[in-house]
């Protein structure tokens, strides 16, 4: 029930979310640093949405982008935006995907719509090929991102934890190199063991 919930309410803001949402450049720049996207990689983007990180990956001239998203209104949009062959778009809930595996995988701006983060985390582990980096990041800061969520979205969302308590959850399966929560950025980012 709950990921009908996620599904219906982007649904509903897909047709004007590239206009009424925006990210800094710079931070996702730096964000795809910390997630080491580079050239001939494969990329699992999870909540991808309108495909808000895809020009980024595509600037990086990874081999395939494949974005997965609960919304069938935000892949529409996103299947709008990009004709590129490399970039492959599934409807689908992240936590039932069956896909092989991935050299990177980025959940940006979703993990607070996601109920059990641990689950979750589990299949992205196996969604990533040995030695495969898993990125969760937000381009504002945890605070804000709170903040927003107490509004409209209260009822998709769960709070986004702290860094260090992802770091935690993330560490049986990842060695956990980067954990940033400040006033910017949220990033966690970790090699798979």
């Amino acid at each position: 029930m709950y990921t009908e919930q996620v599904a219906a309410f982007f649904n509903e803001l897909a047709p004007d979310w590239d206009t009424s949402h925006t990210h800094d450049t710079k931070i996702i720049e730096n964000i795809l640093d910390y997630a080491d996207i580079r050239r001939n990689m494969s990329v699992l983007d999870v909540g991808c949405g309108t495909g808000i990180l895809f020009p980024f990956y595509l600037d990086r001239n990874v081999r395939a982008v494949t974005g997965v998203d609960l919304s069938s209104g935000m892949i529409d949009r996103a299947k709008e935006k990009f004709q590129d062959p490399r970039v492959r778009l599934i409807v689908e809930d992240a936590e039932k995907l069956q896909l092989g595996t991935f050299d990177r995988c980025v959940v940006y701006s979703a993990l607070p719509h996601f109920e059990n983060a641990v689950r979750l985390i589990s299949k992205l582990a196996q969604a990533l090929n040995q030695d495969g980096r898993l990125t969760v990041a937000h381009s504002e800061s945890r605070e804000k991102i709170d903040q927003r969520h107490r509004g409209s979205a209260h009822n998709v969302s769960v709070g986004l934890m702290p860094a260090s308590e992802l770091a935690s959850l993330i560490s049986p399966y990842f060695q956990v190199d980067t954990v940033i929560d400040n006033d910017e950025m949220y990033v966690i980012s970790g090699v798979k063991y």
